[in-house]
């Protein structure tokens, strides 16, 4: 698949900003500027990923469009559950900002709000069949340890660095599983036209480009992807922990913390575009 720039800033920032708001919720952090800095984060990183998401829109001004469809769409299900969670998290910031004694009428609803967005988010991807290597268990479980891993970095959790080891092993496992996806899945030229059996095809459906195969099929060369697996697996996980764990509590080891994180997720999510495998790939010779 097409890694677009929109997605992936979307996808990696609004999971951030979800992530800390849950922890922020369960966790409030100390009244004052404190309070303030760590919301004022969690709003902007959550507003930034769906600002971005936009851009990947045919016709964004119909983007109100994506709430009609909450009964079978992942995506207006996805919509709802982001604005729910902007909404009721933000009584729960004014209360941690200025020592308000009502938070915890809306605290737990508001983190679950948020996880839900952020599980939502991933099922987009799960339910899609042609893509063998979304199509998992592992998809959602990724997207919410990335989430709980950097919400819990930036909100300064003592749990935050077994999280990180654990998601370097989990990113590690996914991509080992997921490289033998597209086999397991059984996919041949007649499962991808809906003929099957044994099928072949005599011509390729088109001589030039077009929407199919800008979107729906791209190479990476095997020697940059395990390249980028590393970065994402060191950058993401390893190398956060073993910040948290060697230097001393201090924000600025937070903040290397973060910044590594960020970088090794945005790794990751690039690979999680760009090595999936769309069925389209069979009819077109491309795979």
């Amino acid at each position: 698949m097409h890694p677009a720039p929109s997605v992936i800033v979307f996808t990696v920032l609004s999971g951030l900003g979800f992530g800390l708001m849950a922890f922020l919720a369960l966790f409030p952090p100390t009244p004052g500027w404190p309070a303030l800095l760590h919301w004022g984060l969690a709003y902007g990183l959550a507003a930034a990923g769906l600002v971005a998401s936009t851009f990947h829109l045919g016709n964004p001004q119909r983007a109100l469009r994506a709430f009609s469809q909450w009964r079978t769409s992942w995506l207006s299900r996805e919509a709802w559950a982001s604005v729910a969670a902007l909404l009721v998290l933000a009584p729960v910031a004014v209360a941690d900002i200025f020592a308000l004694p009502v938070r915890w009428t809306l605290a737990l609803p508001g983190a679950v709000l948020a996880g839900l967005a952020v599980l939502a988010t991933a099922m987009i991807y799960t339910a899609i069949r042609a893509v063998p290597r979304w199509h998992s268990p592992l998809t959602p479980v990724l997207f919410l340890g990335f989430a709980a891993t950097g919400g819990a970095i930036l909100s300064g959790q003592p749990a935050a660095a077994p999280a990180a080891l654990a998601l370097a092993l989990l990113l590690r496992l996914a991509f080992v599983i997921g490289d033998g996806a597209f086999a397991r899945a059984g996919q041949t030229m007649g499962t991808a036209t809906g003929l099957g059996g044994q099928v072949a095809v005599f011509e390729w459906p088109h001589t030039g480009d077009n929407y199919l195969l800008r979107e729906m099929i791209f190479t990476v060369a095997r020697r940059h992807a395990e390249k980028l697996r590393l970065v994402a697996v060191v950058l993401a996980g390893l190398v956060p922990a073993a910040l948290l764990l060697v230097l001393p509590a201090h924000p600025l080891t937070a903040a290397a913390a973060a910044a590594s994180h960020l970088v090794g997720a945005f790794a990751a999510r690039w690979l999680f575009f760009a090595e999936a495998e769309h069925v389209v790939g069979l009819y077109y010779g491309r795979r």
